[in-house]
């Protein structure tokens, strides 16, 4: 079948979405892209480019975007002419947090709404995004002062469904090398934003620094907007554990830094999947995530008590432990690796095609709402 997928802001998880999926599909799927910046603006005016950019949109057998474009602007200048959609939502504006000295544009909170009315499915990349997204639009449905469409909270769910990212990686057995002796490398390989939290990150480093323990320090990972404070003056504060400062544009440089790696945290205060998380256990990173958000459902649960933190505290004392015992736990650092093989997407497409399929026998007249039918996927 033939496929088209429209990405509003291809950098980050959305362009490893986009690119794996089609590079592992059995389907044909024509990707048509915007540059990952000026996200409110992708939100408001994406469909209205691609629907110039798009010829014979109806030779196509299904749609696919992401949830920063208005399907429901899309749909509506396409006409009859766009076939049934699939929006996948990487997050979503209703529970995102807002950015310091940000104020509440509600408008995105109802485009999210809108898009996912105008999907034939709707698919979320873990339980916790998928319940967190419908525990919190009751609420953002009440700040309208009055008739209120307290409808679209069951019409979006009726054809909500859960499915990881694929990660690129085999799913075979991870040939994981000794992470280098000692000092340990610690990884931050996330987003240098707000939302990421790198100032509980820093803290904990300096805590476990002044308790005389030593380390080296990789910052890794992408930055879409102006540089964070806090990594400014990471680059003064831990100049002599500084062994990487900023994006690697090489996949295989990047590789080598998480197999070099001995430990990822995460301090985030919005993560809806963890990407970069997984990636760093799978090449063999030991973990210390916070015990909230979605890392408790991507990590097993035999791992949680060891390797998930409750507060700043508890991440100082496991950070610590990793420090001092880290290069002797080969054992949990093989079987977690093993684990992360689940999101491969050699083990996910399977799923993903079918679905897909699944699609294209839809009609978009029924996009709202959608009849109930069950979806494949060992996640659904």
């Amino acid at each position: 079948m033939r496929f088209l997928f429209l990405e509003p802001f291809f950098g980050g998880s959305h362009k490893d979405f986009a690119e794996g999926l089609i590079s592992h599909s059995r389907h044909s799927i024509d990707l048509v892209t915007l540059p990952a910046r000026f996200w409110k603006w992708r939100m408001r005016g994406a469909a209205l480019y691609f629907f110039k950019k798009i010829e014979a949109l109806d030779t196509y057998d299904g749609l696919i975007t992401s949830d920063l474009m208005s399907l429901s602007d899309f749909k509506m200048l396409a006409g009859p002419r766009c076939p049934p959609a699939l929006v996948y939502f990487h997050e979503n504006q209703i529970t995102y947090p807002l950015a310091p000295g940000e104020a509440l544009d509600v408008q995105f909170g109802f485009t999210d709404i809108t898009t996912g009315l105008a999907a034939e499915m709707v698919l979320f990349n873990s339980r916790t995004h998928m319940e967190a997204f419908f525990g919190a639009l009751p609420g953002f449905l009440r700040m309208m002062p009055g008739h209120r469409p307290r409808w679209v909270v069951a019409a979006i769910r009726e054809k909500a469904r859960v499915l990881p990212p694929g990660c690129r990686f085999s799913a075979g057995p991870p040939p994981l090398p000794l992470p280098e002796a000692a000092p340990p490398i610690i990884i931050w390989n996330h987003r240098w934003e707000f939302d990421k939290n790198p100032e509980d990150f820093f803290s904990a480093l300096d805590a476990v620094r002044k308790q005389g323990l030593d380390f080296r320090l990789a910052l890794l990972g992408e930055n879409f907007q102006a540089l964070p404070k806090a990594f400014l003056s990471a680059k003064k504060h831990f100049h002599k554990q500084l062994v990487q400062y900023g994006y690697v544009g090489s996949r295989n440089d990047y590789i080598n830094w998480l197999q070099r790696g001995s430990i990822v945290i995460s301090t985030a205060h919005q993560e809806n999947f963890g990407l970069s998380v997984v990636e760093a256990i799978r090449h063999g990173c030991l973990p210390l995530l916070p015990d909230r958000l979605a890392y408790p459902e991507v990590l097993p649960e035999a791992f949680h008590a060891a390797f998930l933190y409750r507060d700043q505290a508890d991440l100082t004392v496991k950070l610590a432990r990793l420090i001092t015992e880290g290069q002797a736990m080969q054992r949990d650092r093989l079987s977690l690796a093993v684990a992360m093989g689940r999101y491969a997407w050699e083990t996910l497409i399977a799923d993903y095609d079918e679905l897909l399929e699944t699609l294209a026998r839809r009609s978009p007249a029924s996009s709202c709402p959608l009849e109930t039918e069950k979806l494949p996927g060992q996640y659904s």
